[in-house]
């Protein structure tokens, strides 16, 4: 998932940042109301975040104002509140403005990437933690994907190019938003780093089962 990290704890935010990629995610992080809105609310309709975790106490202003302003502009980006309001009033408020989770600091870092799973699922539709398409098995939560029933071993990068493409199956995915799920701001791009991860895809899971659309992109033909 593309994840954008508003903490303006140095310390907290760069653990934060470090243990979501170590899962896969490409994570752009930034520590005030004023960088979020940048990021997040400007873009409008082409807004390249998969979800939102957010903090509420920033230097700036508060993630309930921001959350409040994204959800009365049309985002439906979902958001997981983070902070260290633990009173049922401050929850409820959370939720009320159109938070879709809301976790109490400290947070436990594998309890954070499950509720990151629960929300990717409820967004694609599907209640299964498993995405199977063909004789391919992608775990998400295990990070373990199996062809055939038999274990298939991906790097981190490779895993969250299958991902991508598995999040919208049928649906042709261009280089840029490709890029887009795999790396952050601050993260260094080689030019032919998508073609060489889809290369040791298809030699690892079947060349049929990710299909070129010339001029477009890429997308997943499952059988």
């Amino acid at each position: 998932m593309r994840l954008l990290l508003v903490e303006d704890d140095a310390m907290l935010g760069s653990a934060l940042r470090t243990g979501l990629r170590q899962d896969g995610h490409a994570v752009d992080w930034v520590r005030s109301a004023g960088d979020a809105d940048t990021a997040w609310l400007v873009g409008g309709d082409d807004v390249p975040f998969d979800a939102v975790v957010l903090d509420l106490g920033l230097p700036d202003g508060t993630g309930l104002n921001l959350l409040s302003r994204a959800r009365q502009r049309g985002l439906v980006t979902p958001v997981i509140i983070v902070t260290a309001r633990d009173r049922v009033s401050d929850r409820i408020a959370g939720l009320d403005a159109g938070a879709d989770d809301y976790m109490v600091k400290p947070i436990d870092l594998d309890e954070l990437n499950a509720r990151l799973r629960a929300l990717e699922r409820r967004v694609g539709g599907r209640a299964a933690p498993q995405i199977v398409l063909g004789e391919v098995v992608i775990e998400p939560a295990t990070r373990r994907v199996t062809r055939a029933g038999a274990a298939v071993d991906l790097t981190a990068r490779e895993l969250a190019l299958l991902l991508a493409l598995a999040r919208r199956p049928g649906a042709t995915l261009s280089r840029a938003q490709l890029v887009e799920a795999l790396y952050g701001w601050d993260e260094s791009i080689e030019s032919n780093a998508v073609d060489v991860y889809l290369h040791h895809l298809r030699r690892k899971l079947g060349a049929a089962l990710i299909e070129t659309q010339r001029g477009l992109g890429w997308r997943l033909v499952a059988p």
